[in-house]
């Protein structure tokens, strides 16, 4: 059995420099082909349920398939609740088998933010679960903007909250679906020079590969999260089996031509983050 913590797995990566991918799924087909990169790899991986694949899928079945994949995996996988927005949504996830939980309050005052990821925190790491927090506000393309976020703030932050990570807003956004931008090196240096907790890039189908490389392996960023790259895989892999033959109507059939491309491309996102040799 090789289900793991987020702290398990992103501790080891801090003191060695190089990061883990935290893996945003939909569904069986993408998490089973996440996990089989990352056993070809041999790296650990996160798996994460967002609001979208939790609107889908109820949380008890995530966190039974979640479990099911580490079970039966060759490297440490991290179930993992992806910008959970309630206490209870935190706790469902906790009592499904999660292994660890991210509570966004980024939307809120600071101190709220504080007091709230504090609360889910402690009732995280009392279960055993780790606790991913936000400060500052990762936004989203073609929608909100986000707001950078503050050292100052960040160690606060992290010092009140005893979060096992952080993730932070440092020129990241959501759903980007090209490469065109880039992160904000000088503010990642002012934060992690006052907070030794593990860091979290949201939105890194955004972020350069030679970028995400080079802070894998010389930051205090230890967690991309990957989305939308995977997505536009998986979707590209999917339109091709369906248009190749018309006839086929068995889902099953089908949905099996999307396994290949995406563990390859899954592989080359996980490359970039490995420890460097």
């Amino acid at each position: 059995m090789t289900i793991a913590t987020l702290s398990e797995v992103l501790q080891p990566a801090l003191k060695q420099g190089y990061a883990v991918a935290g893996l945003v799924t939909l569904g069986w087909e993408d998490m089973r082909a996440y996990v089989a990169a990352a056993e070809a790899e041999n790296v650990p991986v996160i798996l994460q349920a967002g609001p979208s694949c939790r609107e889908h899928t109820p949380l008890p079945v995530l966190g039974a398939m979640f479990r099911h994949l580490a079970e039966n995996a060759s490297v440490p996988v991290v179930a993992h609740l992806d910008h959970g927005y309630t206490p209870e949504e935190c706790r469902t996830a906790i009592d499904s088998g999660f292994t660890s939980v991210m509570f966004d309050g980024s939307r809120t005052p600071l101190q709220q933010n504080i007091d709230d990821t504090a609360a889910i925190a402690e009732m995280a790491h009392a279960a055993g679960v780790s606790c991913e927090g936000e400060i500052g506000f990762v936004g989203y393309s073609g929608g909100e903007g986000s707001a950078g976020t503050d050292p100052d703030e960040a160690a606060k932050f992290a010092r009140e909250t005893s979060i096992d990570a952080m993730a932070i807003s440092v020129g990241n956004v959501h759903l980007q679906q090209d490469k065109e931008g880039g992160l904000d090196e000088p503010r990642i240096r002012a934060i992690e020079a006052v907070t030794e907790v593990p860091l979290v890039i949201h939105g890194g189908s955004g972020v350069p590969v030679a970028q995400r490389r080079a802070l894998a392996r010389g930051s205090s960023i230890c967690k991309f999260n990957i989305g939308t790259e995977l997505r536009m895989a998986f979707g590209a892999a999917l339109r091709e089996a369906v248009n190749k033959d018309p006839s086929r109507f068995d889902r099953v059939t089908i949905l099996k031509d999307t396994h290949d491309p995406v563990i390859a491309a899954t592989r080359k996102v996980l490359q970039a983050f490995k420890e460097e040799n």
